[in-house]
């Protein structure tokens, strides 16, 4: 049993993370910090785990000395710069913040609003998501887990990129659940204001912005992303709008999805298209699209805490550590 640890396990990421590991059959969770929590059972703030989960939450100094094999790190951003520098080399350290996920500085510096770190830190991380970068990732003891819309809007477009079917810019619309926002209320995710709407954030200018761009990497092909907060808890849905160099039906681009995407698990082709129902509390990112023929619309949907960060953070940890990718992370989504 290798035994794991959660720094920030009182967020919703942290917390959706000790319920994923504790179904995983090959690890422990050793230890749990929460600062503000610290001394107060787990079972005590979140009640659903009463009776499985009681042990007191640690502070962040206890659990980084630990020792542990593997450490996740659920924290704010900027957190993580901070901490990566003292911890032990032979920890696998797998971030879910968006610290690490941008190689070039400048552009973290303007997206995040703080210093990047320094490259010789920088370059220890490898870019976590699995479908299109699993041999690096196996190789890895640092990860950077992507971005929940990062993960939605690259897993859609991946393939039309990297087989050059786009002519021109890319537009992106994409819906998120209030529990992206996290665990403390701000007056944009406070249940009143929340509830019942739909409004847009950061245009031009979303954090998550930069990695897909880094990732897909075509000057011929600028991605313009819109987030907008939605009246739900959990999930995520992106449509994707572009025109095509070539003419294509619905069954070239199935046959185009099903050569990148039918060996993996966690990526399903829906024909009718996702819905985030069908997603919740589960690890898959659902992709299905529609063509005029000259034009394309690609839909994705995930669940935020889940393939979007929590669950995808475990797949990281088995493909690092041997284990089948798979594990911990088998049970179907929820419905209704």
């Amino acid at each position: 049993m290798l035994t794991v640890g959660v720094a920030g396990g009182s967020g919703y990421g942290g917390v959706e993370l000790i319920s994923v590991l504790l179904r995983h059959p090959g690890v422990r969770i050793a230890s749990l910090s929460s600062e503000r929590h610290a001394g107060t059972p787990v079972g005590e703030l979140y009640p659903h785990l009463r009776g499985i989960v009681d042990v007191p939450f640690a502070t962040l100094e206890e659990t980084l000395s630990t020792g542990v094999d593997v450490l996740f790190l659920a924290l704010p951003h900027g957190e993580a710069i901070r901490l990566v520098p003292r911890l032990a080399s032979r920890a696998r350290v797998i971030d879910l913040s968006g610290d690490f996920r941008i190689g070039d500085p400048e552009v973290f510096a303007r997206y995040y609003g703080f210093p990047a770190p320094p490259p010789e830190v920088q370059r220890d991380f490898v870019y976590g998501l699995p479908e299109i970068n699993r041999p690096a990732i196996r190789n890895a003891t640092r990860i950077a887990n992507p971005g929940c819309f990062a993960t939605a809007t690259l897993l859609a477009l991946y393939p039309l990129y990297r087989e050059d079917w786009i002519d021109g810019t890319v537009f992106v619309d994409a819906k998120t659940g209030s529990s992206g926002a996290g665990r403390t209320p701000t007056p944009a995710t406070h249940h009143p204001r929340r509830s019942h709407s739909l409004f847009p954030y950061k245009p031009f200018s979303h954090q998550h912005l930069p990695e897909m761009r880094q990732i897909l990497s075509n000057p011929e092909n600028p991605l313009v992303f819109q987030a907008h907060s939605a009246p739900l808890v959990r999930g995520i849905f992106a449509s994707h709008y572009m025109r095509l160099k070539e003419t294509a039906g619905r069954e070239k681009v199935r046959e185009l999805y099903r050569d990148y995407y039918e060996s993996e698990r966690f990526v399903r082709w829906v024909e009718k298209g996702p819905d985030v129902s069908s997603v919740k509390h589960a690890n898959f990112v659902d992709i299905g699209a529609a063509t005029d023929g000259e034009h394309l619309v690609v839909w994705s949907a995930l669940d935020n805490l889940q393939k979007g960060a929590a669950g995808q953070a475990v797949q990281n940890m088995n493909i690092v550590c041997g284990f089948e990718e798979a594990a911990g992370l088998e049970p179907s989504p929820r419905f209704p």
